[in-house]
């Protein structure tokens, strides 16, 4: 099956080569998951900055098809027609630009799973948005994802949550990162970087989705909640926040891999906006790791209790834990 993968790997690393370059060209060869007909952008934005210039990520963009041109894609059209609708992925340990994968032997073997082809991957899920993927702004060892421009982390990216600041954290640095892409890109209405209601755009809405490592970024926005959605330059922009995905969350500290702060979760609940838990056996059944199962199952019961829009689902339930199927949940959430 990893042999299988490999060489399906390097064909789709190939498609993507040719639609890939940083000026957001196309090809006419068009890469798995998008339509023969489509036209979908894909661009590499680097050293982009956030609220603090100093802290900067590289940033993918793919950009919705052009005519919303469609074929077999399972995802739904935003609510309001809008093109200013808006995905980010935070990716997890390994994932990286498909050239620096190729380059070390643990990351070889997962090309299917770089950070083009995740951004083609979304595309497919949320056609009609413009999907960004945050790269980590330091892999210690090529291996490890750590996003310490948003939440304060050791070498390996096991976080430390903190409550809200108005000088640093994950929602202000997203929203200056975003504004500093959507001009660079030249998006037309891009969000402003600073400001109340009237530096939103019409019609932006943000969905955010964390994968392994990439969800420290999501649970430290849920510790922040309280403060943000308090802060006039920056409740705006969070109550554009429409849904919240957790994709098999996993990090090396021995715990806090899911938020369990009935506090914070209640928060959460009452901000309305709709949360998805999506795992595979991989992190929620290990033995060797076992809070992590267990604060995922209070994670859903605590977010259960206040009533929040949840949908949550264990993927693959019926096979051994595999990273595979833990890289898989990303195709199938």
């Amino acid at each position: 099956m990893i042999a299988a993968q490999r060489v399906a790997a390097g064909f789709s690393v190939l498609a993507v080569a040719k639609v890939m370059s940083s000026m957001a060209g196309t090809s006419s060869s068009e890469p798995p998951g998008l339509c023969p007909s489509g036209t979908q952008r894909l661009q590499r934005l680097v050293a982009v900055p956030g609220y603090d210039p100093s802290r900067v990520n590289d940033l993918l963009l793919l950009r919705p098809a052009d005519g919303q041109s469609r074929c077999g894609s399972d995802g739904e059209p935003a609510e309001d027609g809008s093109s200013n609708t808006h995905v980010v992925f935070f990716h997890g340990d390994i994932q990286n630009f498909q050239e620096e994968m190729s380059l070390q032997p643990e990351g070889a073997q997962w090309l299917s799973w770089s950070l083009e082809q995740v951004a083609l991957t979304l595309g497919r899920r949320f056609p009609d948005r413009h999907v960004w993927v945050v790269r980590a702004s330091r892999m210690y060892l090529h291996k490890f994802s750590c996003y310490h421009n948003f939440v304060e982390s050791n070498l390996f990216g096991a976080p430390e949550h903190a409550p809200y600041s108005p000088d640093f954290g994950a929602f202000r640095h997203l929203r200056a990162l975003l504004s500093h892409g959507m001009e660079r890109a030249g998006l037309p209405d891009p969000l402003l970087p600073a400001g109340g209601a009237d530096s939103i755009p019409s019609g932006f809405s943000l969905t955010l989705v964390g994968f392994s490592k990439g969800c420290v970024v999501l649970n430290q926005m849920v510790y922040e909640l309280a403060g943000a959605r308090a802060d006039p330059q920056l409740s705006a922009f969070v109550e554009r926040v429409s849904d919240m995905y957790w994709l098999d969350g996993g990090h090396p500290g021995g715990s806090e891999t899911w938020v369990t702060d009935k506090r914070v979760l209640k928060e959460l609940a009452a901000s309305g906006v709709a949360i998805h838990a999506h795992v595979t056996p991989y992190e929620v059944c290990d033995p060797m790791r076992a809070w992590v199962g267990r604060e995922h199952g209070r994670f859903v019961k605590t977010l259960e209790e206040f009533g929040t829009r949840l949908n949550q689902k264990l993927h693959f339930a019926d096979k051994p834990a595999s990273i595979e199927n833990h890289f898989r949940v990303i195709r199938e959430f």
